[in-house]
């Protein structure tokens, strides 16, 4: 299955709200006991709510214009009761939907979260990582709130609206036809401003995305600010997101707020409908005061209900358009899938390039019908000017992408054919801007590598030691105990580099990629990393991506890597030559 990353543009895909509301229902299926249990108590609240009117405008003409106080009494007691009833099952049912809303947030930010680790890494080039951020904090938030606050008030709502306009219409069909009437330009209005309402309130969410964007982009490179003495530029670029923030939710609260006016005008005509129509009735002896005090009751009961209604469809949309964001990303699949294994196609080497066309979305073609092979245990060098494709060939290797065209093997099979966990035991990548997590050097060395996860500090150490990484270790003042924080920035970035190696090195791969690995380091402790790598097994190959000539003098094949082509550079004069007299990279 293709992964189109067009779902992300600028134009973002339209759904209908009773598709999203679809979709919505089928997450929380698991919660069907607790919803039903939360309708049952909403519509017994609802019942006990609606027979008030009923009994208080009985009890007016059979017992109050009588002055029968004993049936008064009966019936005050009976009010109460019911209003004490309706009192708990209110309390219930929010009780009951909070827990709802709470296990949706959960559910839901576990959802995204774990979609978004097998979304390959051309999503995460295509998407500001602050607007990702955004959708698993602001949006499941806006659905959290709708479901633990405002989901059973807008069922209440209509359960008490279509409970009273039934009352209305048995006591007397023609008062409640004519008090119904506003209700119906009510409908109208509703159906025509909520897809406009949910429009503004989508870009809205959106705006609060990008600005999210916009500050985690410039707070990850404040360095750089500082160093240029940018502080002005960032300010702007703040400015002009904080700005858009602004009128989107201008916008939006302007079109959140359109409803309650509306409803509120349309309840007071129908109310003054029912009391002139009802006092007319009276007057010809057709009706009785009690039924006319139930019947404004019942009119109330009609119409309040849709000045909450008003507000809570606002909720109601914001969770829709905060649910469509979401959606995006659940209903995104990746494009690096597992394929079965052909037997039929094989390869001698153990990395092979077969007839390789690869681009990026809406790029020019980077690599152009390649075929290369590696064979296992020698040392290659990928060279070339910056942009001509390097990383993007090591890339390919590692599987962060798959080619347009061409099959790239690994170990005589379609790489595609390897299950994640043993495509990376195979394959080690030392990153040119390595990332580390916050913890120590020991949880950053075996980040992924679970074959010494439960080894104690004097068992890894001694596993480094046979490694020949000790003295790499000794750099770090606390050995494998030495703080990390969030993004490495406790450490330099040459030490990062050497975490970043002893964790390749230590997987034992029979592939390592080292992209631009010592650019950081200094030259003595390179040379000590070119021993290490002496001394890796005789099975393992080695790709090194460099711009420094001295890091390739003791490859074994060199390649040339540029304007889409990957060609044999010959002996290392060779390779000096296409760099300083080659094509440019275009």
């Amino acid at each position: 299955m293709n992964y189109n990353l067009n779902k992300f543009s600028g134009k973002e895909e339209k759904t209908s709200t009773y598709a999203a509301l679809k979709s919505l229902l089928k997450l929380i299926a698991h919660e069907r006991k607790n919803l039903l249990l939360a309708l049952i108590a909403i519509l017994t609240n609802a019942i006990l709510n609606l027979l008030g009117p009923f009994l208080i405008g009985y009890s007016i003409d059979h017992y109050v214009q009588h002055k029968q106080y004993h049936g008064v009494l009966v019936f005050s007691g009976i009010l109460l009761v019911m209003y004490l009833l309706a009192l708990f099952t209110s309390y219930f049912q929010t009780k009951l939907m909070g827990s709802v809303g709470q296990r949706l947030l959960f559910t839901l930010r576990n959802a995204i979260f774990n979609k978004l680790q097998v979304l390959p890494v051309a999503f995460f080039n295509a998407n500001k990582a602050g607007d990702l951020i955004s959708r698993v904090n602001n949006d499941t938030d806006k659905l959290n709130t709708f479901f633990s606050q405002s989901l059973m008030q807008f069922v209440s709502s209509i359960a008490i609206m279509l409970g009273a306009g039934t009352f209305l219409l048995l006591i007397n069909v023609k008062l409640g036809a004519a008090a119904l009437v506003p209700a119906i330009f009510i409908l109208l209005f509703t159906k025509i401003a909520s897809p406009w309402v949910k429009k503004k309130n989508a870009v809205n969410l959106k705006s609060v995305g990008g600005m999210s964007a916009e500050i985690q982009e410039s707070l990850s490179n404040f360095k750089v600010v500082v160093a240029f003495n940018r502080r002005d530029y960032f300010r702007k670029r703040f400015g002009e997101a904080n700005q858009q923030n602004y009128k989107t939710a201008v916008a939006a609260g302007l079109a959140n707020n359109i409803f309650l006016p509306v409803y509120s005008l349309f309840s007071s005509l129908a109310q003054l409908t029912v009391l002139a129509y009802g006092i007319y009735l009276i007057s010809t002896g057709s009706f009785s005061i009690g039924l006319l005090v139930s019947y404004l009751a019942y009119a109330t009961n009609f119409y309040n209900p849709l000045r909450q209604l008003a507000s809570l469809w606002t909720s109601f949309q914001v969770a829709m358009a905060g649910w469509d964001r979401i959606a995006r990303i659940l209903s995104l699949d990746t494009n690096l899938e597992t394929i079965p294994e052909d037997t039929t196609t094989r390869s001698p080497s153990l990395v092979e390039f077969r007839h390789v066309h690869f681009s990026y979305p809406d790029g020019k073609e980077v690599l152009h019908n390649i075929s290369l092979k590696l064979e296992r245990g020698k040392n290659y060098a990928f060279v070339g000017p910056t942009g001509g494709g390097k990383t993007t060939t090591a890339s390919l290797i590692a599987r962060l992408y798959d080619p347009v065209m061409g099959t790239v093997f690994l170990d005589g099979k379609d790489i595609r054919s390897y299950e994640p966990e043993e495509r990376c035991r195979k394959i080690g990548f030392i990153l040119q801007e390595p990332f580390l997590f916050t913890g120590t050097v020991r949880d950053n060395i075996l980040y992924g590598n679970e074959q010494y996860r439960h080894h104690s500090n004097e068992q890894l150490e001694q596993v480094i030691k046979e490694a020949g990484l000790h003295k790499l270790l000794s750099i770090f003042e606390q050995g494998l105990e030495t703080a990390v924080s969030s993004g490495g920035e406790s450490i330099s970035l040459g030490q990062k580099q050497l975490i970043a190696f002893m964790r390749a090195v230590l997987r034992n791969p029979d592939v390592l990629i080292l992209d631009e690995a010592t650019a950081n380091i200094d030259t003595v402790t390179e040379k000590l990393l070119e021993e290490i790598l002496g001394r890796l097994p005789h099975k393992t190959t080695r790709i090194i991506i460099a711009h420094r000539l001295n890091t390739i003098e003791n490859a074994d094949e060199i390649y040339f890597v540029n304007a889409g082509e990957v060609t044999r550079a010959g002996s290392f004069h060779d390779a000096v030559d296409k760099l300083l007299h080659g094509k440019l990279a275009s």
